[in-house]
């Protein structure tokens, strides 16, 4: 593989990583280009690890940020009207089922979640790079999937966290 398509790679896992703790694309496509300017700005190394420390970092500042100052979106008004008209597929239904339900998880979870299952990165592996303990992120995998799992088999993927 060639150094093009090794960073094409990175800034690929770089937006799904960002996109699991933003769930929105406008937002994870943001924290990437962010981050991905800090590390060039910086002269560090094109690594994982250092691209995700920056995307969770920038993450933690926004969410401070935004505790702070209320934002109201129109991105989910919206969304729920194109998905009003979308075809009643049931494979657009389990997908549409799928994003509710993660959306409704937690950050923190959702982080997890997506290290663990789409990474594959062990709970020791993701406590080093979230700074969390073990148990904790053993603790957020087993909750997430729970709650997943309730909110699927319920079909009420509403705004519970």
């Amino acid at each position: 593989m060639d150094s093009d398509q090794d960073m094409a790679e990175l800034l690929q896992r770089g937006f799904r990583y960002a996109l699991s703790l933003t769930h929105d694309e406008s937002r994870a496509e943001d924290l990437l280009q962010d981050a991905w300017v800090a590390v060039l700005a910086a002269g560090g190394t094109s690594s994982k690890g250092y691209l995700y420390a920056g995307i969770r970092s920038r993450f933690i500042d926004r969410y401070r940020r935004e505790r702070l100052v209320v934002i109201e979106s129109l991105d989910a008004e919206v969304g729920a009207a194109l998905q009003a008209r979308a075809p009643d597929e049931a494979i657009l239904a389990d997908v549409a089922s799928l994003e509710r339900a993660l959306g409704s998880l937690r950050a923190e979870e959702r982080e997890a979640l997506y290290l663990s299952a789409a990474e594959g990165y062990s709970a020791g592996e993701i406590a080093a790079l979230t700074g969390r303990p073990r148990g904790t992120v053993l603790s957020l995998i087993h909750r997430g999937r729970q709650k997943l799992l309730r909110l699927l088999a319920a079909g009420n993927v509403g705004a519970q966290r």
